[in-house]
């Protein structure tokens, strides 16, 4: 049987790293199943934003990249560009790396029960199998191995959620917004780490590779593959909080991540618990170890020319994994490389998700596949709210927001 999964599950990898499953983990360990609404909300704004960029990349056959500079684009808004994705993303994405290895190498150990002295070697080891598929370099092998990961996570966290025996009227009350006292930041972080800029040159870049021959069936193919991919990585994210909520909230247990969370549920749960908890963290951490590196290939040589298929585009995925590793095994923390990043991707976020949007207007690379009335509108909704996540995030690197 075919799965319903293709470029878009690359996507939903991407975004449910460890460092959402550390988000949805606090906030249903301190706000209950109160903040579920905005998970909701995220996973629809993705869906806007990355059907536009799937479309982008079957009808107008090019990356987010390549269009970013294309002839009729702005000279000033070239260089912009270029340098705020290699600000956010080959710089960023490398630090970020570190924090992908270690959830991973965290969740292993937690699934395990390893002591926290051989986690560098888990590093070491997670490193190893990822770089392994990045040498492949196949598309086909990895989004196997993506499509694979998401459903393990899925599985894991479907599994620990029935375990823990949520509260399935709390659950649907969750769906209402509303934002209990001191959630603001919490409920800003479920939806910054799901709407991500760089999702969005890797699914314009993967499209291609999975339909080169674009078309009608492609693009409906490539629609569907979307809703299924990221409304199943909004559904983990769901799970993972409601886990949360379930077995930690009112608990009175300092919690700071789904580790945390994993040895806590043992004592309650089982042994089993623990190890569904670790499984999904885990999973998390080598598929996020997978797509940041390939994400940050395709926008550097779509941006300055170089082949997407040679060793170019190995060895900037492979630098990335390499930076992220030698972070991680070392226990560094890249403060400097990540207040960049932070700075360069609030201001990338709306930047790209505006031309994105002026792009899908433009005749001249969709011909009749441009955007409608509707997708404008929802686009252009989703802009407003991403620029005051990005505005967020420089006043937050600057520490003006705490």
């Amino acid at each position: 049987m075919k799965l319903p999964f293709g470029p878009g599950a690359l996507v939903a990898a991407a975004f449910i790293g460890p460092g959402t499953v550390t988000a949805c983990t606090l906030a249903g360990a301190n706000f209950g199943y109160a903040l579920i609404w905005a998970l909701v909300f995220a996973t629809f704004a993705t869906m806007v934003l990355q059907d536009m960029a799937a479309r982008l990349g079957i009808a107008g056959g090019m990356g987010l990249g390549e269009a970013l500079v294309a002839p009729g684009t702005p000279v000033a808004l070239k260089w912009l560009s270029m340098v705020l994705v290699l600000a956010a993303l080959a710089l960023g994405n490398s630090a970020y790396e570190a924090g992908n290895l270690s959830g991973g190498a965290l969740g292993a150990g937690a699934a395990f029960g390893l002591p926290a002295e051989r986690q560098r070697w888990l590093v070491w080891a997670l490193a190893a199998l990822a770089g392994s598929f990045l040498l492949n370099g196949r598309y086909k092998v990895l989004e196997g191995l993506l499509i694979t990961l998401v459903l393990l996570m899925s599985l894991a966290f479907a599994g620990s959620l029935f375990l823990v025996r949520p509260d399935l009227a709390a659950m649907i009350s969750g769906l209402r917004p509303n934002l209990p006292e001191g959630s603001l930041l919490t409920a800003i972080a479920l939806i910054g780490t799901t709407i991500v800029p760089y999702n969005l040159f890797l699914h314009a870049s993967s499209v291609r590779e999975k339909w080169p021959e674009g078309g009608v069936a492609a693009m409906k193919a490539a629609s569907s593959d979307t809703r299924v991919s990221i409304g199943l990585g909004g559904l983990i994210s769901i799970l993972i909080l409601s886990t949360a909520a379930a077995s930690l909230f009112g608990s009175g247990l300092v919690i700071q991540g789904a580790a945390d969370m994993a040895a806590s549920l043992e004592p309650a749960y089982g042994l089993f618990a623990r190890l569904l908890v670790g499984v999904g963290l885990l999973a998390a951490g080598l598929s996020s170890a997978v797509t940041a590196p390939i994400a940050t290939a395709y926008a550097v040589c779509e941006m300055t020319g170089l082949s997407r298929k040679g060793w170019a585009f190995r060895g900037i995925a492979l630098g990335v994994l390499a930076i992220g590793t030698l972070v991680a095994s070392l226990g560094l923390k890249p403060v400097n490389l990540i207040l960049i990043a932070q700075v360069a991707n609030g201001i990338l976020l709306p930047i790209v998700a505006v031309f994105l949007i002026v792009t899908m207007n433009r005749r001249s690379i969709l011909g009749a596949n441009v955007n409608g009335l509707w997708s404008n509108l929802l686009g252009g909704g989703v802009v407003l709210i991403a620029t005051g996540f990005g505005l967020r995030l420089v006043l937050r690197a600057f520490g003006v927001w705490p």
